[in-house]
């Protein structure tokens, strides 16, 4: 089978022909239709995340191994069972959950397996999407999608998984305010989850004109371009000057975590989710004298992506693609998402 491969960071990944697994047990072996292209696998491919003062967070140290093949919002049809499998047979349409755990681990054992103290996650610690298929270790990691495009619900897997953990997070009613920084793929999502979930308020906050127009399709209430107009005044005029009651941050850099404790009200929850990296300097005092919470949330449970599915089939939510790719255009692919010029989600198509 061919696989787009990264072979060393910072280099093009590779087209390789590799070894078709055959699955054994309980294991399943799918056939890609789509694979998401998230800025994970920009973090992965370019080696790691900028932490404190600029340091590399290198992802080696957190046991990535390389060759790897990226990809981990995979949805496809099943090719292979082993002999233990019951729940799916060949030709299924499935979206694959991605976020591995040992299974052993405290989190796992209550269905946290996105945050293993231990992770086996596809597309970051084993071989994952960016092929025409993939080996899952275990058909329970499987959602039935039913004649839904692959496309549209690939990128369920971690940017709608991500989007609805952080919605959740930030525990919102629908008399109170949310605001959500970046209207890439993940804050479309959010906007679209919020409304469908919670109804609150929603104000999205970013710096490209055309984003925040889609996101006001979506059902976004107010939009603020950050860079025409003050974001921390705009949003203290529409919330009475008292600030937001809630903030999803799926950028989180210095530029937009700074801006957005200071508009945060008192009781406040700040939903850090973005990796784009960097560090910033906490004025302690005020976090327990407003009583604000500053939360770290990472994609979701296995749980919710049956939900998720849910969600689409009754057309509550419906997840933004702009761009495909073949399989030989996994390096354009990142190359756009880097320079910002996807709007939405890019999926590959690898057969």
């Amino acid at each position: 089978m061919k696989a787009s491969q990264v072979i060393k960071t910072k280099e093009p990944l590779q087209m390789r022909e590799l070894k078709t697994p055959t699955p054994k047990g309980k294991q399943v072996l799918v056939e890609i239709e789509s694979a998401g292209v998230c800025h994970s696998d920009i973090h992965v491919w370019e080696g790691g995340y900028e932490g404190k003062q600029g340091q590399i967070m290198r992802v080696e140290d957190r046991g990535v191994k390389f060759p790897l093949t990226l990809g981990h919002e995979i949805a496809g049809s099943v090719s292979l069972v082993g002999g233990d499998v019951k729940g799916v047979k060949k030709g299924d349409r499935i979206l694959v959950y991605p976020w591995l755990g040992d299974g052993t681990c405290s989190a796992c054992q209550i269905g946290d397996e996105h945050v293993c103290d231990n992770p086996r996650s596809l597309g970051i610690f084993q071989n994952g999407g960016y092929a025409q298929k993939v080996l899952v270790p275990d058909e329970k990691y499987l959602v039935k999608i039913g004649d839904l495009d692959a496309n549209l619900v690939s990128s369920l897997a971690c940017s709608g998984l991500t989007s609805f953990t952080a919605v959740k997070n930030a525990a919102v009613s629908p008399k109170q305010t949310l605001v959500i920084i970046g209207a890439g793929g993940l804050g479309l999502m959010g906007v679209q989850i919020a409304r469908a979930l919670l109804n609150p308020t929603i104000i999205v906050i970013d710096i490209d004109n055309k984003k925040l127009g889609e996101a006001k399709k979506l059902g976004a209430d107010h939009t603020v371009n950050s860079i025409s107009e003050n974001a921390i005044n705009k949003v203290k005029e529409l919330t009475f000057n008292q600030g937001a009651d809630s903030i999803i941050d799926f950028v989180n850099s210095p530029k937009t975590v700074d801006p957005a404790l200071n508009m945060l009200r008192k009781r406040g929850n700040l939903v850090l989710v973005g990796l784009f990296g960097g560090s910033i300097e906490l004025n302690l005092p005020l976090l327990p004298l407003r009583s604000q919470t500053i939360i770290g949330s990472y994609t979701g449970r296995l749980a919710d992506l049956a939900d998720l599915v849910g969600l689409v089939k009754r057309k509550a939510v419906t997840p933004t693609i702009s761009k495909t790719f073949k399989l030989e255009g996994a390096n354009d692919a990142l190359e756009q998402l880097k320079a910002g010029k996807i709007l939405g989600r890019a999926v590959i198509n690898p057969n």
